[in-house]
């Protein structure tokens, strides 16, 4: 039960797609299948006139013999024109699929906790789904569309079988059976093989990025260490073909076994029709159409055992983009969660215990700290003293296990979650570098309230009005060299549109994670008087190492 339901949800959600289309799909099947039967229908009662005028040295009727070679003509014609109809309206259902696939992962991945990226276990279901999602979805449609054909197809091809022989009919199907067993262990091997991989791949996908990205590509030539990952990859990439081309070997032996049945099944049948031939119990019309309908019959029958294994190892992927669609974010608003305060006079950590999922020891043990407007608010402490930890737990990207965080002494979380964000302005030590524009990196502060005044005032504020008077096009400079017309930038220049971005958030709380990295004296300086005249009117936090 557990296969069909997760089958019909992957339908559901292709229909979802577009319900036109998938209606179209149906159709086209249906048709494409039934085509080819009435032709052959056609074939055998031209066959059977020609011969009857041949063996009697009769006369032609003209007519009846045009009307079946237009009509067989144009069943065919039509058959091709329904087959590139059918060809235009999967491109579009699957492009349509492949959107939809990619927001529902998008909207997911941004609404899991941060803890999930702690979490080995979280990047494998993610691989799976995201490794499998583009094409999944469109396979099951397929596979369900070439089932159905299929069936369609063998109840025709059966309806005519009838007529010379139960006989054919079952050595057909009994040929088929070894066939689809076959398939069937092939799918279940393949998916257990791929799953019980899955780090081995992501790691060869993380060798790869390492000699592939930008963010690699400087450490990776200064140190020399092309040769070291490329050896690694190419070291796991052979175990695992050398793992995978096992399974394709045992397999291909028991698929030859299959072949010799099918071969056998087919020799049987050509005799059982000649020997019904020569004895005058069917006509040539019907030894071609019971001949060429048992052919079909095991190509079709061949399509259906496809289609099962196809469905059956669809079904096993696909259950991995389900299982990561299904995961549920721990950290959600409380039902009945409290505006963010418009003013904020204070932001408390009091006795707080975390530690991160699955670590062994607590990053903050029983820590109580308070920050007040009107100063300039100090977390000091070395590498692992938990300074980033704490501006995490106050923006709810984790919560803690034991204490509690609180602004105006309420609990952040009993503060509604979307507000408890966009009422905290952060640059992180770590920034972002997006390769958008100057305007929009800047307005990533507040994206839903954009105003080129606005932008201009905090990109003076950060210095950010020095660096664009050098870019060809200003404010609207793409930055970073991975598309068309990009301006790099250096790393004090970057850290200034960062430090642009949060300004541009004008939230109650400012939060500075090292936020001077990168900066020269003069801008140090600067940086510093903006925040004595910031911490009348907000509560400002720096983070800084000793």
């Amino acid at each position: 039960m557990d296969a069909v339901k997760t089958l019909w949800k992957a339908l559901m959600m292709v229909r979802r797609c577009d319900s036109k289309a998938f209606a179209l799909k149906v159709l086209y099947v249906v048709l494409g299948s039934v085509f080819p039967l009435l032709n052959l229908v056609i074939l055998k009662l031209l066959i059977d006139t020609v011969t009857t005028v041949v063996a009697h040295q009769g006369a032609v009727d003209v007519a009846q013999l045009v009307m079946y070679i237009v009509a067989f003509c144009a069943i065919f014609l039509l058959n091709r024109l329904i087959s590139i109809l059918n060809g235009v309206n999967g491109d579009v259902l699957s492009q349509k699929l492949i959107d939809y696939i990619s927001d529902n992962l998008q909207r997911q991945s941004v609404s899991l906790d941060m803890a999930y990226y702690d979490n080995p276990d979280f990047h494998d279901t993610f691989h799976r789904a995201q490794q499998e999602a583009n094409y999944r979805p469109i396979q099951i449609v397929n596979h369900f569309m070439n089932l159905i054909g299929a069936l369609v197809s063998i109840v025709g091809v059966s309806v005519m079988l009838v007529t010379g022989s139960w006989w054919i009919i079952i050595v057909m199907l009994v040929a088929v059976v070894p066939s689809m067993l076959v398939r069937l262990v092939k799918a279940r091997t393949i998916y257990e093989f791929r799953r019980n991989n899955t780090q081995d791949y992501r790691r060869t996908s993380y060798y790869s990025a390492i000699l592939t990205h930008r963010d690699f590509a400087k450490e990776v030539r200064t140190f020399g260490l092309a040769g070291y990952f490329r050896s690694r990859f190419v070291s796991m990439r052979k175990k695992l073909v050398r793992q995978l081309l096992r399974i394709s070997r045992r397999i291909a032996w028991m698929d030859t076994l299959c072949a010799v049945v099918e071969t056998g099944a087919l020799a049987l049948v050509v005799l059982l029709l000649l020997n019904k031939s020569i004895s005058g119990a069917i006509t040539i019309g019907s030894f071609v159409m019971l001949f060429e309908a048992f052919r079909r019959g095991q190509g079709y029958l061949s399509s259906f055992v496809g289609a099962v294994s196809g469905l059956y190892d669809s079904r096993l992927f696909i259950g991995n983009l389900f299982e990561f669609l299904e995961l549920e974010p721990n950290i959600v608003s409380a039902p009945e969660a409290q505006d963010f305060p418009v003013e904020v006079n204070s932001v408390t950590f009091e006795d707080v215990t975390f530690r991160y999922p699955d670590m062994h020891r607590d990053v903050l043990s029983h820590y109580s700290w308070t920050a007040r407007r009107g100063e300039i608010n100090l977390i000091e402490g070395e590498n692992g003293f938990g300074k980033t930890t704490m501006l995490k737990l106050l923006l709810r990207l984790y919560d803690t296990q034991f204490g509690s965080v609180k602004i105006n002494d309420v609990d952040v979380r009993d503060i509604d979650l979307h507000q408890l964000r966009k009422g905290i302005g952060v640059i992180f030590q770590d920034y972002v570098r997006f390769y958008c524009s100057v305007n929009e990196n800047i307005a990533f502060g507040d994206i839903d309230n954009y105003s080129e005044d606005r932008i201009k005032q905090v990109g003076e504020m950060a210095g950010v009005d020095s660096i664009v008077r050098n870019l060809p096009n200003g404010y609207e400079t793409p930055l970073g060299r991975m598309f068309d017309n990009g301006e790099e930038l250096s790393m004090g220049q970057w850290q200034r549109i960062a430090l642009a971005r949060q300004f541009y958030s004008d939230a109650p709380v400012l939060v500075f994670d090292e936020p001077t990295a990168w900066m020269d004296i003069p801008s140090r300086e600067k940086f510093y008087s903006i925040l004595e005249d910031l911490k009348r009117e907000k509560v400002v936090i720096l983070i800084k190492h000793v």
